[in-house]
């Protein structure tokens, strides 16, 4: 008796590969600023970009500096007008609480009104005891040339002073407070900022140490004010000189990387 024929299974065979969807590839080559950051889609700034970032919260503007000089241009005013030591040591205390005053009214920071109470009243210590208003200024010279000769010997031994500076503005500064060493770019960049403190230093010993052995207390006066904020101002636009022209790549990735590109980019976009 005839049977239907039965069919046969289809062999299985295996689907055709399909080519999966194009993406975008992460960026690991050098971008146009620095090394890529593996996962954040732009380049990684430049060492000189992550210090200025840091840099620009760790300077006062205009009104500290003020604050911090004007103590000591009432001294010198009153004392070239009376020609008495006590007397401008008041002025200058009188001026520093009527600025206290005005910035608790305006609820603005002490900072710098407080260093210039501590400066005013140094200098008042060293001006009374001696008599001479020259003596005013003594500690001011003292401390430019401590702090020329320490900011030397830090660029020397390879833990220059504007290094802390940078790594107060790190992420990781409570927990590693050294971590800015570990980048040896960052850590040459910041010699070289160092070395712009150390001629700052160097001036203003150079030029106000012959007037004080002179006793020319008003010239003093004009260099204490000339070689303050105004010389700082000379030396940070120098800073960024250097910080402008560097392209340093970024050896150990900082972790303010993604802010500090940030803020790059919205620079750009408002100049």
């Amino acid at each position: 008796m005839p049977t239907e024929p039965v069919p046969n299974d289809p062999v299985p065979t295996d689907p055709e590969p399909t080519d999966p969807e194009p993406t975008d590839p992460v960026p690991t080559g050098p971008g146009p600023t620095g090394p890529a950051s593996v996962g954040t889609g732009h380049p990684n700034p430049t060492v000189e970009q992550v210090i200025r970032h840091r840099l620009s919260t760790a300077l006062g503007g205009w009104r500290g500096s003020l604050e911090a000089a004007a103590p000591m241009v009432a001294f010198v005013v009153v004392w070239t007008w009376q020609k008495d030591v006590m007397t401008a040591v008041v002025a200058a205390g009188a001026l520093t609480v009527v600025l206290a005053i005005v910035a608790i009214i305006q609820k603005q920071s002490l900072q710098f009104i407080l260093s210039a109470v501590f400066a005013t009243a140094i200098a008042a210590f060293f001006a009374l005891r001696s008599g001479r208003a020259q003596d005013a200024f003594l500690p001011g010279i003292l401390t430019s040339a401590a702090w020329g000769v320490g900011t030397l010997v830090s660029v020397l031994v390879r833990w220059p002073v504007v290094g802390f500076m940078v790594g107060a503005g790190d992420p990781r500064m409570a927990e590693d407070p050294f971590a800015w060493r570990r980048d040896p770019g960052l850590v040459r960049v910041c010699q070289r900022l160092t070395l712009v403190l150390v001629v700052l230093y160097a001036v203003r010993v150079g030029i106000m140490l012959p007037l004080y052995f002179a006793g020319q207390v008003a010239w003093l006066g004009v260099a204490k004010v000339a070689l303050g904020w105004p010389a700082w101002v000379v030396a940070v636009a120098v800073m960024g000189w250097i910080l402008m022209r560097g392209n340093t790549p970024q050896v150990v990735p900082a972790p303010d990387s993604d802010v500090t590109w940030q803020d790059q980019q919205t620079q750009g976009q408002e100049s």
